[in-house]
């Protein structure tokens, strides 16, 4: 005990504090509970429904249960890129944590199949209007901590952007701006002009810094025999096919259940817009053959 309370105080001294003062208030602290830890009572809070229907309480649910996922995978990827040199070690560790948690949201989509009646969801999804899960900030922030800027940017304009393209111009090329952008006019539905208004100079910002340190440049920083690992390898296109397809094919199929062919809520072509051989979007297309870059996300 007595060495104990001579590392606190040192590691106390350290920090700039008083160990006196430090250990008086320590006598007055309340043991930790789980409820307090977890902040339980807030978290269960957050739930407000817009309508009556009984299954609308589990799409908020699902959606803020897939935003904590989301905020997970930040936080790995951000120990991984913000390392100067991270080792092979801990490059798989941080992408497996990552992949693992994709594919929690991925078998997730059974939830939203048969979790609700869509009889009621038909009946609340108009209370929703335009708010759309095509406004995930965060979704769109793993994206870019994923791969190289060029590979999120719309296949039919990447020939005209390279790496010295202001990130600005980049931006107003990124495959999701389909989803409401005639790019005849420059024209933006809603559901883009409220996602940029909220969100834009925080991508900007991100956009320029994970420019060169996201998950495929610090692969690139390996060294040349563990790029060649067969598990790495396997593990970065596990990784990209389960973003890149898997999860996609499971929110567009749920989707499909419930909306048939009726518009989606923010009001983007989503039947088109959501397949990945539409969207053309791979993260490491360096690890694919041309026969299956050829054919992505096309049913087998």
């Amino acid at each position: 005990m007595e060495q104990l309370i001579e590392q606190l105080q040192q590691n106390l001294k350290a920090q700039g504090l008083k160990p006196e003062t430090c250990f008086e208030g320590m006598q007055w602290a309340k043991p930790l509970t789980y409820w307090d830890y977890i902040q339980t009572d807030a978290l269960l809070n957050l739930q407000v429904q817009r309508t009556t229907l009984p299954d609308e309480m589990v799409f908020v649910m699902y959606h803020q249960v897939n935003e904590l996922l989301f905020k997970m995978a930040l936080w790995e990827l951000e120990q991984l890129c913000h390392n100067p040199q991270p080792s092979t070690a801990f490059f798989t560790e941080k992408l497996d944590r990552v992949s693992r948690y994709f594919d929690i949201l991925t078998q997730s989509f059974t939830i939203m199949g048969e979790g609700m009646q869509v009889e009621q969801y038909q009946k609340f999804r108009h209370t929703l209007a335009p708010a759309s899960g095509f406004q995930s900030a965060q979704y769109r922030l793993i994206e870019f901590a994923s791969t190289d800027l060029i590979n999120l940017i719309d296949y039919r304009f990447r020939a005209d952007i390279d790496r010295n393209t202001p990130y600005s111009h980049a931006f107003e090329h990124l495959y999701w701006q389909a989803a409401g952008k005639d790019y005849s006019t420059g024209e933006k539905s809603y559901l883009i002009r409220a996602f940029e208004g909220r969100y834009k100079e925080e991508f900007l910002r991100f956009m320029e810094t994970y420019n060169t340190i996201n998950v495929w440049q610090k692969f690139k920083q390996l060294p040349e025999a563990d790029q060649l690992n067969p598990q790495l390898i396997q593990a970065m296109r596990h990784y990209d096919h389960t973003v890149n397809i898997t999860w996609v094919m499971g929110h567009y199929n749920a989707a499909k259940k419930y909306l048939g062919d009726a518009e989606a809520t923010g009001g983007s072509s989503w039947q088109k817009y959501m397949l990945p051989q539409y969207q053309r979007r791979i993260f490491y297309p360096a690890l694919w053959t041309e026969n299956e870059l050829k054919h992505w996300g096309e049913p087998a």
